[in-house]
């Protein structure tokens, strides 16, 4: 699978489960660790816990492994999934607030994900 391919498999997968605020930062040219960094949030723990669920359900039917890649917990505030090439950050609004990961990577390019989410 190539890389856009798993950025909009995540993408569409989190948009099902009506994460909000889905951001893609193009980190390839700032960072040898991966090529995109995700960053989204959800309203509470439990819908936070259904955006990884779903996440990783669709890796795995994409025949992605994401297994022992997966750190934090929903009720946590932060879920991380690495998944090689993308990174994929859930948060609750105020662990997303406090982290400011956007800020962060503020020299990544932002990629055009309208194509991938509903309105």
């Amino acid at each position: 699978m190539q890389v856009k391919e798993l950025l909009e498999l995540v993408v569409k997968a989190a948009d099902d489960k009506k994460a909000l605020d889905i951001v893609a930062l193009d980190v390839s040219q700032l960072s040898g660790i991966s090529d995109y960094f995700v960053i989204m949030e959800g309203m509470n723990s439990r819908q936070l816990g259904a955006i990884v669920d779903a996440i990783d359900e669709a890796a795995h039917n994409a025949g992605i492994e994401i297994g022992g890649k997966v750190e934090g917990q929903p009720d946590s505030g932060w879920v991380l999934m690495d998944m090689g090439d993308v990174i994929v950050s859930v948060f609750d609004h105020e662990t997303r607030l406090r982290f400011n990961l956007e800020k962060l990577w503020n020299d990544a390019p932002m990629v055009d994900l309208t194509a991938w989410v509903s309105e």
